[in-house]
């Protein structure tokens, strides 16, 4: 059986094309009335709370970590993203705990995502890569879940999806009984395939990334939104809002994303959602960290505290560090 196929970073988008309906304000007015008990409960995380749900590091130390066969250093780009380069970026903006996605160069070999977790003991949370073909995938995944790990990176298009086999079964069934998630780096032409893998399996803990990368490839289509939308219907099924720096105009303040990101919360409610920042791509070619986290803490007048404090903590906390 051939294993997932390996995607050293997203392509960049060209912009979407959606249109949907606004919504009013109601459930924003609602937040801001009730007794001062209701008004703490629902207050939207400070700094020093937020979490970044999907964050890639490396190092320069090749020696040390050895790239997966395929990759050179002239792909590492840039060269470096190590906790301390990454601390600089989301520290001054109140994120304390972040979710690591291990990185594809180097493929199987999840030692240095792991020693990063071990040196900052509750900073981090991890993502592995496992290559499912191995007979002792179950196993390779109940060892990881006891170093910390608590996700599972694969990446998908329609090809790869729909020829899933015995040993992707294995990983969502070993998923959903040991509390674990399958994270997917899916095109939206994979979310049908997905859907019957959700049908077959579901209490897995799905997690979509970077919105199924709808319009990454041209703008998105109202049937693709229509997909993703639909696995909402899937209790365990949750979806990164992240990337924004490769998605829609590609220019922040990223408010093109706003109708997007209102039909997801609308169609699976914030506490399905998690922000993420997708670094260290979203902290290069003239982005910033900033900018991508203000969008959710500061520029969407229809989030609510309590839809806030889901997005930038409390679905990343159930999933990847409880």
């Amino acid at each position: 059986m051939t294993s997932n196929p390996v995607i050293s970073s997203p392509p960049l988008a060209r912009p979407v094309a959606m249109h949907f309906p606004t919504m009013n304000r109601r459930h924003f007015l609602a937040a801001l009335t009730g007794s001062a008990v209701a008004s703490r409960a629902l207050a939207a995380p400070t700094k020093g709370e937020f979490i970044d749900a999907h964050v890639h590091v490396w190092t320069p130390d090749t020696q040390t970590y050895p790239l997966a066969q395929g990759f050179t250093t002239a792909q590492m780009a840039p060269p470096s993203f190590t906790p301390e380069e990454l601390f600089t970026h989301c520290r001054p903006q109140g994120v304390s705990r972040i979710v690591l996605i291990q990185m594809s160069f180097y493929k199987f070999d999840n030692r240095y995502m792991l020693d990063v977790m071990k040196a900052h003991p509750g900073v981090f949370g991890g993502v592995a890569i496992v290559d499912e073909s191995q007979g002792n995938v179950a196993n390779a995944m109940k060892d990881l879940a006891r170093q910390g790990v608590r996700g599972f990176r694969v990446y998908t298009s329609r090809a790869t999806a729909e020829n899933w086999g015995d040993g992707m079964r294995t990983m969502w069934r070993c998923a959903a009984d040991e509390g674990l998630a399958i994270c997917l780096l899916a095109d939206p032409d994979a979310l049908p395939a997905i859907q019957k893998m959700c049908t077959e399996f579901p209490k897995t803990r799905v997690v979509i990334d970077h919105f199924a990368r709808l319009g990454m490839k041209g703008p998105a289509q109202p049937e693709e939104v229509d997909l993703l939308c639909r696995l909402a219907d899937f209790p365990h099924v949750h979806v990164k809002t992240s990337a924004f720096y490769a998605l829609g105009s590609k220019k922040a303040p990223y408010l093109d994303l706003s109708p997007l990101i209102l039909r997801l919360r609308n169609a699976y409610g914030s506490n399905r959602l998690m922000w993420a920042s997708d670094c260290p791509y979203q902290v290069a070619d003239g982005h910033n960290y900033a900018d991508s986290i203000s969008l959710i803490r500061d520029r969407l007048d229809f989030l609510t505290p309590e839809d806030k404090t889901n997005l930038l903590r409390g679905t990343a906390q159930k999933l990847f560090f409880s």
